[in-house]
């Protein structure tokens, strides 16, 4: 164990230079001297960690061993040693001992290299003004302040590493409870979520990376806990990141963590999520967006799993199961140079394709109901109930925001249903008007309108069949959407508002069903 990895990364301590300190007071207590330095070795570099007779200064110096001789006879020595007077290999300490009204050389000078738990920590130097001050120090006084020094490095080293186990529990402590905030089941009946969960249970009790990939709020999140669950990991931590919510200048600190000092602003080191997950699952949200950069980490972690803090040199090894998730094509960002072609291939061993809600057919309903009873709670209502219209609209609906596009449907429609019905109901009948989908819902219809009026499809209609539902909603969105555009002159933005959806997400059902919108004008 090297000293770097003993100390380099652990946490920041403010009292650790205090008890540094008051090693050094303790060592001056016993031999006479004018001045006491505590210098931790890393990377082939001292610094001072403590100093008590050496100006200010000393504190900012760095001395490469390979340019101060001195310091590197003491690292070489078994038990210390004692420079003699006429020694000529220059002095780092000459002009630096504090008090003196000039630059004054050093002409005593010993010292002793440290251990810690068997590895190479550092050393302990003695230095006086006067050629005779340390005459009286024998091996076994040397060997005795060697000891009490060391043995204060150790408790430091305890205390440091408490103090790191306790921040690394509490921050995966947050992590832990922020992956299983709102945790829901994956509902639904459907042919489509059946084939889904058994792909879950044959995946989930290996290691092997899985990439999950579907639009934006069908339930990737909800996917990855299930595997989670599924797997030999169940007991361990499952810690959870939206890379796309990660600027691009400190997802490698996000992901890895970093040393303090790294780069402005790193005040105290910081655990990465890899290391909170050691043992578990990294979950890692809508991948494609990650720095290429940051990509070129991640596949080594993947490929070994090894990874390094930002401003370490010390590598550390990591037990991650990774799930990856996606909306994007990412075989066309590889092409535009965007996503890496061999971390797309160590991430996708596994690929699940999570169904949109409107290849589940009557599933939005079983979801539907679990999002009422969650507001029905949140409201304090007494009871949320679909009318036989309401279901009809949701049916219907291409739910282009999928289960997150529901969610948020079912809670606006209840919140203006209560406040419709008031407290005192037995029920609270949610209708089409509350959903406000009635544009896009097939609902019931007065015998003599026509549908023109009413914006039904007339494929649909004049009583069309196709061979899925799958088809004929797509019929349905095909038609209703060219004479939404139609209706508002090739302007999207307009449409877009009528259908009650993002410019963006509409545009891209436009291109996904083949419907051409001429430009306005």
């Amino acid at each position: 164990m090297s000293a770097e990895m003993t100390t380099s990364d652990a946490p920041d301590l403010a009292g650790e230079g205090e008890r540094f300190r008051a090693l050094l007071k303790a060592v001056r207590e016993l031999v006479r001297c004018d001045a006491a330095a505590l210098l931790r070795l890393e990377d082939g570099t001292l610094s001072a960690v403590a100093v008590d007779g050496l100006s200010d200064e000393t504190l900012g110096r760095r001395f490469a061993v390979a340019a101060h001789p001195r310091f590197a006879r003491l690292l070489e020595s078994p038990a210390g040693l004692r420079f003699p007077p006429d020694c000529d290999l220059p002095d780092p300490y000459d002009g630096l001992v504090s008090g003196q009204p000039e630059i004054l050389p050093v002409h005593d000078c010993m010292g002793a290299p440290l251990r810690l738990r068997g590895a190479l920590w550092g050393l302990l130097t003695l230095d006086a003004l006067e050629a005779s001050t340390f005459d009286a120090v024998g091996p076994a006084r040397m060997e005795a302040l060697v000891r009490l020094v060391e043995s204060g490095i150790d408790a430091a080293q305890t205390i440091r590493d408490m103090a790191r186990r306790a921040a690394q529990e509490q921050a995966l402590a947050q992590a832990w409870q922020s992956s299983r905030v709102a945790t829901r089941e994956l509902l639904g009946t459907s042919a489509a979520m059946q084939q889904l969960r058994r792909e879950i249970d044959t995946v989930g009790a290996s290691d092997l990376t899985v990439l999950l990939l579907g639009e934006t709020g069908v339930g990737k999140d909800l996917v990855a806990q299930r595997l989670h669950a599924r797997s030999r990991r169940e007991a361990q931590p499952l810690v959870q990141v939206n890379c796309a919510a990660l600027p691009e200048t400190l997802a490698d600190s996000e992901l890895f963590g970093h040393r303090k000092g790294a780069f402005t602003g790193a005040i105290q080191d910081r655990t990465g999520k890899f290391e909170l997950a050691d043992g578990g699952t990294l979950f890692l949200d809508e991948v494609g967006e990650l720095p290429l950069t940051v990509q070129a980490k991640l596949l080594r972690v993947l490929q070994s799993g090894e990874l390094q803090r930002p401003g370490s040199d010390r590598t550390l090894r990591v037990d991650v199961r990774v799930i990856a998730a996606t909306n994007r094509d990412l075989p066309a960002a590889i092409a535009q140079g965007r996503f890496r072609a061999d971390l797309y291939h160590r991430l996708s061993v596994y690929p699940l394709v999570v169904p949109p809600l409107r290849a589940r057919g009557r599933d939005v309903l079983a979801l539907a109901g679990g999002f009422l009873e969650e507001n029905q709670h949140r409201l304090g209502a007494r009871n949320l109930r679909l009318s036989p219209a309401a279901r009809t609209a949701l049916l219907a609906h291409p739910w282009p925001g999928n289960v997150r596009e529901l969610e948020h449907a079912i809670s606006r429609a209840a919140l203006r249903a209560y406040r419709e019905h008031g407290r005192a109901a037995r029920w609270v009948a949610i209708e089409p008007r509350h959903l406000l989908l009635e544009e896009t819902a097939v609902a019931a219809l007065p015998a003599d309108t026509t549908p023109a009026a009413s914006g039904m499809p007339a494929s649909l209609a004049n009583g069309a069949t196709t061979t899925t539902l799958r088809e004929a909603t797509e019929a349905f969105q095909r038609e209703w959407l060219a004479a939404c555009v139609a209706r508002h002159g090739g302007n999207l933005s307009q449409a877009a508002a009528q259908a009650g959806m993002d410019r963006s997400n509409f545009h891209r059902l436009l291109r996904k069903l083949g419907i051409r919108a001429q430009p306005p004008g």
